[in-house]
């Protein structure tokens, strides 16, 4: 699987997930100790090109991104990477939920992983386009003779099973041509996630899946959330906007190439008035043989600010939709590389009228410093899922539940135990 150089590592399990964004490509490597604690041994990070909103749109320039995060990548961990567990967003991306009935027919009237497999067969199977497929199969879960809220139903006795599940679908073209990108790289796909899926893996704790929580990943090109409650995932949905549309209104607003932009909007961006004074500037390099200029980081908090409130509206519409949207007890966690603008957590409190923080991956040793930023947020939680679904995938690039019988409660079980150890 892998090639290290080291003796000990090859008696450990080593994981790369990948994070394809769109202004950013992240690799993570972690070692898995025999005590199963992870160990992040690699980190690589390269800007990203030939991708927009989640979709490949120059195979060429995505094939050279890749290739320079995943160099970076082994060249820290000291090994080559072989293979990788992918992730995937973006506005092709579609979810809904489904319930799915069946009878007990053998006489004992005992429920087995049979039955909860055909349950889930019966809750899968919906109409979908030729030019779409599934990438995930979530249980929420089981109903047994009317009983609500059973996680794992085998063994109790009952005549009718029903599973209540969060089906998560993508665009074919969309999914083959991230794997197409990874496969020219030289690396083979083990698995294709959900990008907010596999960040809350790494940035939520117990309480907050199960009191209810809003993931909202603020990316490059998309703003992806992921709504959970009662330690399920209950709703997931995509906003075409993301960190570099304020990238964009920073360079139209002070006149400065978007490069530039970018670095104005770590360094001095603001998306909360209340935070900044009227008397703190900072220089804007000129142009086109032109001179610098000052500019007030109040008027660059009144370029950024409008741009964040649309995000989070337009979040908070999505979540108002759900069923689960007035379910929050632990209210909002922002991650993503957005999440680190300065007032995002103030701005979002008040939009969504909901305690909010940041959510940083945590969870593993070795390169914390490194890693433990919202930015690696998917790429440690793709390392995470791996962990508790990494045998379990219907072909390389599309993964799919198919031990259901243990697929509810497995991940359940790890998550708790991982944040018991680490909280």
């Amino acid at each position: 699987m892998y090639e290290t150089k080291s003796s000990r590592r090859s008696a450990n399990r080593l994981i790369a997930g990948l994070d394809i964004g769109t202004s950013k490509i992240a690799v993570v490597v972690a070692e898995v100790l025999e005590d199963d604690s992870v160990k992040l041994i690699g980190v690589g990070i390269s800007p990203s090109a030939g991708m927009r909103q989640g979709v490949v749109i120059n195979l060429e320039q995505a094939v050279r991104s890749i290739e320079k995060a995943v160099e970076e990548a082994q060249l820290t961990a000291g090994i080559e990477i072989d293979e990788v567990t992918v992730g995937i967003a973006g506005e092709h991306i579609h979810s809904v939920n489904s319930r799915g009935v069946v009878a007990v027919e053998r006489s004992d009237q005992e429920i087995t992983n049979q039955d909860v497999k055909n349950v889930i067969d019966a809750a899968k199977a919906i109409a979908l386009p030729v030019d779409r497929k599934v990438i995930h199969v979530l249980p929420q879960e089981y109903i047994v003779d009317g009983q609500e809220g059973i996680k794992n139903p085998v063994g109790i006795s009952g005549v009718r099973l029903e599973a209540e599940v969060h089906i998560v679908t993508g665009a074919m073209t969309s999914a083959d041509n991230i794997a197409r990108s990874v496969k020219r790289v030289g690396l083979n796909v083990n698995d294709l996630v959900l990008e907010p899926l596999a960040s809350s893996l790494a940035v939520l704790d117990k309480n907050e899946l199960e009191l209810g929580a809003a993931l909202i990943d603020l990316g490059g090109g998309t703003t992806d959330i992921a709504i959970f409650y009662d330690d399920a995932i209950r709703n997931t949905a995509v906003v075409s906007l993301g960190g570099q549309n304020v990238t964009n209104d920073i360079a139209l607003g002070v006149r400065t190439p978007l490069e530039q932009a970018e670095e104005i909007k770590k360094k001095y961006g603001c998306c909360h008035k209340d935070l900044v004074s009227k008397n703190d500037f900072f220089t804007v390099p000129g142009i086109g043989g032109r001179g610098p200029r000052e500019v007030s980081r109040e008027g660059l908090s009144s370029i950024v600010q409008p741009r964040m409130e649309e995000i989070f509206q337009l979040a908070a519409k999505e979540i108002k939709r759900s069923e689960f949207g007035d379910q929050l007890g632990a209210g909002i966690v922002l991650t993503g590389g957005g999440a680190l603008i300065e007032g995002s957590v103030k701005l979002a409190e008040e939009i969504f009228g909901l305690p909010a923080r940041i959510g940083a991956p945590q969870g593993f040793t070795g390169m914390v410093e490194c890693a433990s930023s919202p930015v690696f947020a998917t790429g440690v939680g793709l390392i995470f899922y791996h962990l508790s679904y990494g045998g379990e995938k219907q072909n390389r690039a599309v993964h799919m539940v198919q031990d259901v019988g243990d697929v509810f409660k497995k991940p359940i079980e790890w998550l708790k135990r991982l944040f018991e150890d680490f909280i």
